[in-house]
């Protein structure tokens, strides 16, 4: 918004304040003949009246509008009439004005871009524009001399450019403020109604039926509402734009400066996790070492059992044989009794011969299915150190990959999710078992939004698992949004329900385990005491279910039950150690079978059997030891290399994974934090600059604070002239409306009402009852027009401008008010000899009186056959 200086109230003591009005008769001049001249313009008379700054002295138009060529027109310095038919030019060389002088193309209401007004065919329109630069107002006169020539030049694509010379045609300036500095020092409007009053404008101001328009003509042509507009700026600004930039730059400065202490936290937290990595990796590498409570027995000891056996049995058959000897009467009756003892005696044998074969080789088959299944679990566990997948199945990964091609190709609605279990994760780590407990076999579960998804799996899944039990599938509808379980669900202040325990990003699964599970409603109380003690009072916790302990205890309000499982399958978060625990168990259940093949041993029909067995076993034992000192020797690298980054042990409990995933987070973190803090040393320096200008600006403020209180008295005293100028203008306005009414024997009212911002103009024509004054609506057109001058007449004369420009005033008026008005007029100019008027008007102008303030500028008619377009665009 420009902010120029009012002219109605000038500061400046040494610049010339013209009169408002003084009335004067027109002088008349006989001598001159007003005949026309052949061409283009025809002066009516000559005579120069010396005039202020600022006055038009001559146009010029090239390819403007529709025009190849118009002018070069001299203007009179003060009364000036443009004469034409339409099509001849007369509006263009008032567009032109406007344009020239820095007018908008929207003000001009003959186009919506300065393109338009470039001739159709052509590259470019000039314009040149001369105005006088003589007296005290003059601009820069020992630079351009007496007289500013303003060319413009508008190309094809509506690029304005200007050159300002001087009157010798000396180039002075090229810059568009040059041009505004001239126009302020001139005091030129173009923007102004009252100093250039199109037809358009004259329509939408004086002839529209709104009487805030007419209000707004008033105060636009006497500059009041800039007047309103530059006193709400300075209220509105009155504090310190320079100090609120300053306190703003403060406190960017100073949260740079703190987040460089959060970048020092990020940094320290950086090297602690680097120091539990490194100690988690040694963690990682730890030996698997034999369990040493398991009874070994080694070969000799067979051996030595095989010989005492054939000791007894040596000593039994002598015993037989002396029996034999001392009773060979008992011999024939005992035979018959022996017969049957030796057979009795031999199926005994036999019997528990084969009863304890048959516990052993049980025994031996349920340790041996427990070894094939720890090795299976161990293959598992060594797989998902790549893939945490392949815990929940060796064929998950290529079921998933399965079901991504499926929904892919349009088979699924919506991609089913799961196993449910690889979607979640444990903000506890020690609530692994616990929580594996509580949710069996939904881990492994998949869940899917519709019946026909559904049956898209079960058939990938028959696909993948051929044989033994699948995966679970459970149908409900994908929802986008997690459960409201606020009213429903347990809130303890200490201890955490399922959810509240658990990491899941998906809302699907989320409200897959509240449906099936009502994990909303199950605590997880880490001690299996306090747990009972929770539960089991009179009071256990509202919307609570039950309770599940760190080993895995279920506890409801009135029993519990001790879990089965011992450890996390799926939920564990280090799979080294859970890798560990295996080898233990395939270890321990290898020696225990070991020893029960001593037994077995034992029956000679079994030792082939056995032999091969403890071979295997042996085998098994020197590839453990052998995998035992390989892990040994990572184990004392992994050390020294933690050693260097941390000396001190550290217990880590976290895997490496985990750690390493947070490391790599932080890290990108701490880069873009650094990318936007920049260097730390300018930070520091500019947060202390900044705060020390602060320091000072607020000291600075005490003392402004002063001068704004004196700032608003000033104001307030200013806005108190504002509107005491302003009834002053209104009371001038309504005078001179008043007087021009008069000499046409017409009564009016003019009423301001400058609350709601509206100006009502009532007119009698003929002398009569003022109670009789009707609204200028029911006028006929030309008592309206001649209304309307009245009005315009009566702004010019309390509005200062160097020159004026109104477009066909007399479109609507009858020969007797376009005499009368006319005569007002130049009775007006004539009483104004230091500004310069120019009527734009298609009568011939024939009746005017003539004088030698008067010049008339006739343009020719335009050629129809060959600039058809010209007339009609003029008649537009």
């Amino acid at each position: 918004m420009s902010k120029r200086k009012s002219s109605n109230v000038s500061d400046n003591p040494n610049k010339r304040v013209r009169p408002a009005a003084v009335e004067e008769d027109v002088e008349d001049e006989s001598d001159l003949d007003g005949d026309e001249e052949d061409g283009q313009v025809c002066t009516v008379s000559a005579g120069e009246v010396v005039s202020d700054a600022g006055i038009v002295e001559s146009i010029t138009l090239k390819n403007f509008m529709c025009h190849s060529l118009l002018g070069p027109f001299t203007f009179g310095s003060n009364v000036n009439f443009v004469v034409g038919n339409n099509g001849s030019g007369k509006s263009a060389v008032l567009t032109a004005l406007i344009v020239a002088l820095g007018g908008n193309a929207h003000a001009t209401n003959r186009g919506l871009s300065l393109k338009g007004f470039v001739k159709e065919g052509e590259s470019s329109s000039d314009v040149s524009i001369t105005l006088r630069n003589k007296g005290r107002d003059a601009y820069k006169p020992e630079v351009y001399g007496q007289a500013i020539i303003i060319d413009l030049r508008i190309t094809r694509e509506g690029l304005r450019t200007y050159k300002l010379r001087s009157k010798s045609g000396q180039l002075v300036s090229t810059k568009k403020e040059e041009l505004l500095s001239i126009l302020d020092n001139f005091n030129i409007q173009v923007n102004n109604p009252v100093s250039v009053l199109t037809q358009e404008m004259s329509k939408y101001f004086l002839h529209s039926k709104g009487e805030g328009d007419k209000y707004k003509f008033f105060m636009k042509a006497t500059q009041l509402d800039q007047m309103r507009e530059d006193f709400v700026y300075i209220k509105t600004t009155k504090e310190s734009k320079y100090w609120t930039w300053m306190f703003c730059n403060y406190l960017e400065k100073e949260d740079r400066y703190k987040n460089m202490a959060t970048l020092d936290e990020m940094h320290t937290k950086l090297e602690e996790l680097q120091k539990q990595m490194a100690w988690a990796l040694v963690r990682s590498f730890s030996p698997i070492f034999f369990p040493t409570n398991l009874d070994f027995q080694p070969p000799n000891k067979v051996e030595e059992a095989e010989g005492k056996s054939r000791q007894i049995q040596e000593q039994l058959e002598g015993i037989t044989q002396q029996v034999g000897e001392l009773q060979p009467k008992c011999a024939e009756l005992k035979a018959e009794a022996q017969k049957r003892n030796t057979l009795l005696k031999s199926s005994e044998v036999r019997v528990q011969i084969i009863s304890d074969i048959t516990v052993n080789w049980f025994k031996q088959e349920v340790l041996q299915r427990s070894i094939d299944a720890n090795k299976r679990n161990l293959q598992t566990m060594e797989s998902s150190r790549s893939n945490r997948l392949r815990r929940f199945g060796e064929h998950m990964p290529s079921l998933l990959n399965a079901i991504q091609e499926a929904h892919r190709r349009g088979q699924l609605k919506h991609k089913p999710r799961g196993p449910l279990g690889y979607l979640i994760s444990l903000k506890d780590p020690d609530l692994a078992l616990s929580v594996e407990v509580c949710l069996k076999g939904q881990l492994q579960a998949f869940t899917c939004d519709n019946h026909e998804d559904e049956k898209v799996l079960q058939s990938l899944m028959s696909k993948m698992f051929p044989t033994g039990r699948r995966p679970a599938i459970i149908t409900s509808n994908f929802l986008p949004s997690v459960h409201d379980t606020r009213m429903r669900g347990v809130n303890h202040p200490e201890y955490p329900s399922v959810l509240h325990a658990l990491e899941i990003e998906d809302p699907v699964v989320a409200n897959c385990l509240i449906d099936q599970r009502g994990i909303e409603s199950i605590l997880l109380i880490k001690n299996r005491t306090d747990a009972r003690r929770v539960m089991q009072s009179r009071n256990p916790p509202q919307h609570c279910t039950q309770a599940f302990s760190k080993e895995g205890d279920q506890i409801f309000n009135n029993r519990s039950y001790t879990a089965e499982q011992t450890r996390a399958n799926y939920l564990s978060g280090d799979v080294e150690e859970e890798i560990r625990y295996v080898c233990m168990c395939v270890c321990a259940c290898s020696m225990i079978l070991y020893k029960a093949d001593q037994e077995v041993m034992k029956c000679k029909h079994h030792k082939k059997h056995y032999d091969e067995k403890r071979s295997a076993h042996l085998r098994n034992i020197q590839t453990l030891e052998a995998n035992q000192e390989s892990k040994e020797q990572e184990l004392q690298t992994s050390v020294a290399k933690a050693t260097t980054i941390c000396p001190e042990r550290l217990d880590v409990r976290r895997t490496a994974r985990s750690l390493d995933s947070e490391i790599t987070r932080l890290k990108v973190k701490i880069t873009t934090q650094q990318d936007q803090q920049g260097d730390r040393e300018e930070v520091v320096r500019q947060y202390h600059e900044a705060l020390e200008n602060y320091k000072n600006m607020t000291q600075q403020m005490k003392y402004l604070n002063s001068f704004i209180k004196s700032l608003d008295s000033v104001m307030n005293h200013r806005l108190q002239v504002y509107a005491e100028l302003r009834r002053f203008l209104s009371a001038r306005c309504k005078y001179y409306f008043d007087s021009m009414l008069a000499q046409r024997g017409y009564t009016g009212s003019m009423a301001f009402d400058h609350k709601n911002e509206t100006l009502s103009i009532s007119v009698q024509p003929g002398q009569g009852n003022k109670a009789d004054l009707s609204d200028m609506r029911s006028l006929s057109g030309g008592e309206r027009s001649f209304s309307t001058v009245c009005f315009v007449l009566s702004l010019w004369a309390i509005t200062e401008a160097p020159f004026r420009c109104l477009d066909e005033f007399d479109v609507y008026m009858d020969m007797v008010n376009r005499r009368i008005s006319m005569d007002m007029m130049l009775k007006v100019a004539a009483g104004q000899r230091y500004r310069q008027f120019i009527f734009l008007t298609p009568q011939s102008m024939s009746s005017l009186p003539v004088s030698k303030i008067i010049r008339i500028l006739r343009l020719k008619d335009p050629d129809r056959d060959n600039n058809s377009q010209k007339g009609q665009d003029e008649e537009q």
